[in-house]
């Protein structure tokens, strides 16, 4: 089968199941709002009775449909929807590289003198080794990374849970946010929805052994609940919030959700 005609079949079928979501899952009120308000600049602007074709304004509303995708995207999630899994056989070798900077420039972190920053709304703030975090019982997958660009690979991730590692810390499980910083200048944040959903991990290894600098030493998120750019590498500072904080990609214009 042919890459375009691939493509166009998933997005077929992505269509297709958002629509059977949206019927089966959104209150009666929260779906004729959904439908009320319209996907396009020219429905916003009908609604907003506000001229779109000029830059300020063009941008004011994509953010309004850009939060309103991220709503309706936090309404479909839940915990018990697992991404798809893969045997060995699947994974993707060799496994893309992927940044905003080329390999040549991917940071090299001291393993022995790295300490995770924990902050935030957490009864626990002190800092963590990776041995540390090799204690806490440890999760393999092998999902699909997906990418905003377009393509997808499947890999192996193995490490703890992100929820285990919240609850070691005494993390507030009611706030809304968790927010990452990394050592290649790279921000993003989540929800806690997310965060705790079963499959988010705290990636220490790829394919079964240390995870390659290019690949996000000393630590990576993974979430194959999320698209690839809401997965930071090279994780240095985690903190739990209620303060809505967006990320490098999502402060360009991308969706802040980023549900996959």
């Amino acid at each position: 089968m042919s890459t375009s005609i691939w493509q166009r079949e998933n997005a077929e079928a992505v269509v297709a199941e958002a629509r059977s979501l949206l019927a089966k899952q959104l209150p009666l009120t929260s779906r004729r709002r959904f439908l009320a308000r319209g996907l396009t600049l020219g429905g916003l602007g009908l609604l907003s009775g506000c001229r779109i074709d000029d830059s300020a304004t063009a941008e004011a509303a994509l953010m309004r449909i850009s939060r309103f995708n991220d709503q309706v995207q936090g309404w479909l999630f839940s915990s018990s929807r697992l991404a798809p899994t893969y045997p060995d056989s699947m994974i993707t070798r060799p496994f893309p590289f992927n940044a905003f900077y080329g390999e040549d420039k991917v940071p090299h972190v001291d393993a022995t003198s790295f300490l995770l920053e924990v902050t935030g709304l957490v009864s626990d703030k002190r800092r963590w080794r990776l041995q540390e975090l090799r204690a806490l019982p440890q999760y393999t997958q092998v999902t699909r990374h997906i990418c905003v660009e377009g393509w997808s690979a499947i890999g192996k991730w193995g490490g703890p849970r992100f929820g285990d590692f919240l609850r070691a810390v005494g993390a507030d499980l009611s706030a809304r946010y968790v927010g990452f910083q990394c050592a290649d200048d790279y921000y993003t944040s989540i929800d806690m929805a997310t965060a705790l959903h079963p499959q988010t991990l705290l990636a220490l290894d790829w394919d079964g052994r240390p995870l390659p600098p290019k690949y996000g030493f000393p630590m990576k998120l993974r979430m194959p609940t999320k698209l690839g750019y809401k997965n930071p590498k090279h994780i240095h500072a985690i903190f739990v919030s209620n303060t809505f904080n967006r990320g490098y990609w999502e402060d360009q214009g991308y969706n802040w959700f980023g549900g996959s």
